[in-house]
């Protein structure tokens, strides 16, 4: 006999494309955080916002990370909370680095939209919250919502 499933059961983002977004996410994780450890060691004083902007954008890559490769709603809203904080972010350090470019003399992951990255900082969250709607738990293939 089969198990029977609840027609709220969502494959986790863990699962099939949340997977390659963990990883993804997995990389930024450790590209931002070895950039930033290593410029708060050897640079911090000839950028301190940029670079404290770097260490953060690595912590929430850590936490979109873990959120991520995990199931349950709870999973799933931290998922939600940290990729939407990604997006902010970006945008918003994206715009503030181009008005105030002497606040960043070394650029940060998230300065000019991620453009030392290819803009994968910008493009990341825009699929991460797409697929966390597409992936939201309650919903369904075939509930009716788009």
């Amino acid at each position: 006999m089969a198990p029977s499933t609840s027609p709220h059961q969502v494959s986790a983002p863990a699962k099939g494309f949340g997977r390659l977004l963990v990883v993804f996410y997995g990389v930024f994780t450790l590209s931002a955080g070895a950039r930033a450890l290593y410029q708060v060691i050897r640079k911090f004083d000839e950028a301190p916002l940029s670079i404290s902007l770097s260490a953060l954008s690595a912590l929430i890559y850590l936490v979109a990370t873990l959120a991520l490769s995990r199931r349950g709603q709870g999973a799933w809203k931290v998922s939600l909370l940290a990729v939407g904080t990604e997006m902010a972010g970006v945008l918003l350090v994206g715009i503030f680095s181009y008005l105030q470019p002497q606040h960043f003399a070394l650029a940060s992951v998230w300065s000019h939209f991620g453009s030392g990255y290819g803009y994968v900082p910008l493009v990341l969250p825009m699929i991460g919250l797409w697929w966390l709607n597409k992936a939201r738990p309650g919903k369904t293939a075939h509930d009716g919502r788009s």
